[in-house]
């Protein structure tokens, strides 16, 4: 596969950086907003974790707090974006365990339970797709 040559329009786009910053915001923005949520009203965020059996509330809140800002921050820069990637992905797939384990449900839910799984399983694959273009290798050989 070859890579557009420099006079396409959509090249000139595609190698914009506020574009790739565009785009790095948009897949942490759930990660963003949920964090201040929980950091705004950390009564909730500890009934949250709570929910989910992880003791002590306060520790586990704070963690989750933690690494969805700070490995937010570090995805939207460049030197560490592999990091911030790495973070958000590795908290992704053990919050859609934990959360959206839809083997395990019953009924009409188990579908809602499924997609949602396989939403946090695209959102995993796009951390991996941006540190990949940000920190490696940007065009296949």
């Amino acid at each position: 596969m070859h890579a557009l040559p420099d006079t396409v329009p959509v090249q000139r786009i595609l190698r914009w950086e506020p574009l790739a910053y565009v785009g790095r915001l948009g897949l942490a923005s759930p990660f963003v907003v949920s964090g201040l949520a929980k950091l705004l009203d950390f009564d909730a965020a500890l009934r949250e974790v709570a929910t989910f059996g992880l003791a002590p509330p306060v520790l586990f809140a704070a963690l989750v707090i933690a690494t969805q800002l700070g490995g937010s921050a570090l995805f939207l820069s460049r030197r560490f974006c592999w990091l911030g990637a790495g973070l958000l992905a590795g908290f992704t797939a053990l919050a859609t365990l934990l959360a959206h384990a839809f083997w395990t449900v019953d009924g009409p839910d188990r579908m809602h339970e499924m997609m949602t799984f396989f939403e946090h399983a695209a959102i995993i694959g796009g951390f991996i797709a941006a540190a990949v273009l940000v920190n490696g290798r940007s065009a296949p050989p």
